[in-house]
């Protein structure tokens, strides 16, 4: 996995509506730069850093991210109780396939 993704993925789950400006804009500007395409190991990390609602867009920012990944869907672990309604995101635009 790359630097910059691994370094975005250990920041953890995007943060919610209520977090500072100065907050969402440095995740903001950090997910924008990572490189694209992501590899399926990189998509299925970044899988797992949805916070609890669209944080102003950068969670489909994060979806169209992952969905450059090549090749098959990636498999990723259950959805938690935290993630939101982005795991069916995924899955819906995933077509059901892959266990998320």
């Amino acid at each position: 996995m790359r630097p910059e993704v691994r370094a975005f993925v250990l920041d953890g789950p995007l943060p919610d509506r209520e977090a500072s400006e100065e907050e969402i804009d440095r995740r903001e500007r950090r997910l924008t730069a990572l490189p694209r395409p992501v590899t399926s190991e990189e998509a299925a990390a970044l899988a797992t850093c949805f916070g609890p609602d669209d944080c102003y867009g950068l969670a489909w920012t994060l979806v169209h991210l992952i969905e450059t990944a090549p090749g098959p869907v990636p498999r990723l672990n259950e959805p938690g109780p935290d993630d939101g309604d982005w795991a069916e995101v995924l899955r819906a635009r995933w077509g059901g396939a892959g266990t998320l």
